[in-house]
């Protein structure tokens, strides 16, 4: 049985590899000339989220420290 923190970090690994993915996406259709930029647009705007949700993630995984 996953606990809270196994599921968290196999989540956070599913959103860094969806964000590595993008990013290549992104970089071979900048490389490739004329771009339907809507469409690069909106493939950015995801990738800002899925980086928005991979912070989030990693704070939830990083115990509070009262000091």
């Amino acid at each position: 049985m996953l606990t809270d923190r196994d599921s968290l970090l196999r989540q956070l690994h599913e959103l860094r590899s969806e964000h590595r993915d993008l990013d290549t996406v992104i970089a071979r259709l900048a490389e490739h000339g004329p771009v339907n930029q809507l469409h690069l647009q909106r493939l950015k705007k995801r990738k800002l989220l899925l980086k928005d949700e991979i912070s989030w993630l990693e704070s939830r995984l990083i115990p509070d420290r009262i000091a």
